[in-house]
C-alpha cells in the first residue's frame, strides 16, 4: 500500500516562468519577421540579382561555307532528295587549309548522306545525331583542330 501513495503523487506543474519565457521569445521572433518583411529586407534577399558574368568572346574563328549537297533518296514507294548545306566554324588561321581540303569535305558528306535512309531522316532526334556524326567525319578528315563546329543552314527532304 506504501507503494500506492508513493505513485499517487500528483504531476508537477509546469512553471509560470517558463510559460512567460515561451511568449517573450515567440513576440519577439514575430515582431523580427514582422519588421524584415515589412521593410523589404526578407525581399531583397529572396530576390537579390546574381552578377552576371559574361565570357570572353571568342573572335578568332571564321566560316567556311559548305555545300549545297543535293542526294538522292531511295524510298520505297517514290525516290526523293535531300538539299543539304552548312558552314564550318574554324580557327582563323585553319582556314585557307580548310577551304583548300573542301572538295575532300563534301566528298565525305555526300557519302555519308547518301548512306541514310529516308525513314532515318524522318525521326525527331535526326538532325542532332546527323550533325555529330557529319562533325566527327569533318574533322577526321581536316583534323580536329582544324575544325570547331558544323552548322547546318539548310536541311530539305523532298
Amino acid at each position: 500500500m506504501t507503494d500506492a501513495t508513493a505513485n499517487d503523487a500528483p504531476p508537477k506543474k509546469k512553471s509560470f516562468k517558463a510559460i512567460l519565457l515561451a511568449l517573450i521569445v515567440a513576440a519577439v521572433l514575430g515582431g523580427g519577421g514582422f519588421y524584415a518583411v515589412y521593410s523589404g529586407m526578407l525581399d531583397t534577399l529572396l530576390h537579390a540579382e546574381p552578377e552576371v558574368v559574361t565570357p570572353a568572346l571568342d573572335t578568332d574563328f571564321a566560316f567556311v561555307p559548305v555545300g549545297p549537297v543535293i542526294v538522292s533518296l531511295n524510298r520505297r514507294p517514290q525516290r526523293g532528295h535531300l538539299r543539304f548545306a552548312a558552314h564550318l566554324e574554324t580557327p582563323a588561321a585553319a582556314e585557307p587549309d580548310v577551304t583548300a581540303q573542301l572538295p575532300r569535305i563534301v566528298d565525305v558528306l555526300n557519302s555519308y548522306l547518301h548512306t541514310l535512309d529516308a525513314n532515318e531522316l524522318e525521326e525527331p532526334g535526326a538532325l542532332i545525331r546527323l550533325r555529330s556524326q557529319m562533325l566527327r567525319r569533318v574533322q577526321i578528315v581536316a583534323g580536329p583542330e582544324q575544325v570547331r563546329d558544323l552548322l547546318i543552314t539548310e536541311f530539305v527532304l523532298n
